[in-house]
């Protein structure tokens, strides 16, 4: 039913710079319709945001494709994801040969998003916390993208990133981020390219906003 709106969404990526050949592949693949409430199906391959469910969204295809292609991947690449949300992410990540972890603040979504990748055969370790603190146990990652909106980098993801890992974070006030890519070059310091202007919800944690 969604094949060709799948097919005609990554012509619209294409066209507007996306150029990763495995990215467009995840995201011809990956059922997006999977991830949305059923009353905005239709919607699934509308290039934006759509709302999931207790103040959360999930991201434009457009972002999606343009923070991934930025983390450069290389296949089974061990990759951190802060903020779950609807699943969609990794799922593409998955989709795309990558050893998946991903963290979640809302034990509601949490819940929800694990019974899905259940359902979908989708191998992604998953737990509920504070993502602003990282996974310290599974450390180091070789990427490390964060899908909601942050006051600052935090130092904790930073940390975990292995030598040439890259972390993508949106980095701003509430209303309009940055993109930061930070990776950790060969003499463990850290380098920085930014991207503007993006919107995200915003990242609740110790090293993130204190509130919503």
């Amino acid at each position: 039913m969604y094949k060709t709106d799948r097919k005609l969404l990554v012509e619209e990526l294409e066209n507007n710079g996306i150029v990763d050949p495995y990215v467009l592949k995840a995201i011809g693949e990956v059922k997006r319709e999977k991830f949305i409430p059923e009353a905005i199906k239709h919607y699934a391959y509308k290039d934006v945001a759509l709302p999931i469910g207790y103040g959360q969204t999930i991201s434009q295809p457009y972002t999606v494709a343009f923070m991934t292609q930025l983390l450069n991947l290389k296949e089974k690449s061990k990759i951190l994801e802060i903020g779950t949300g609807s699943g969609y992410q990794a799922a593409l990540l998955f989709n795309m040969g990558m050893e998946v972890y991903s963290i979640e603040r809302n034990i509601s979504i949490f819940s929800d998003t694990l019974k899905l990748f259940d359902q979908l055969r989708i191998r992604v370790k998953c737990k509920c916390g504070d993502g602003t603190l990282g996974w310290k146990d599974q450390a180091p990652f070789d990427g490390i993208i964060v899908t909601a909106g942050s006051p600052v980098v935090p130092t904790e993801l930073k940390n975990q990133l292995s030598i040439n890992g890259k972390l993508v974070i949106p980095v701003g006030d509430k209303e309009t981020q940055m993109l930061k890519v930070i990776t950790k070059e060969d003499d463990g310091l850290f380098s920085e390219e930014n991207y503007p202007q993006f919107k995200f919800v915003p990242l609740i944690g110790r090293e993130g906003w204190k509130d919503a």
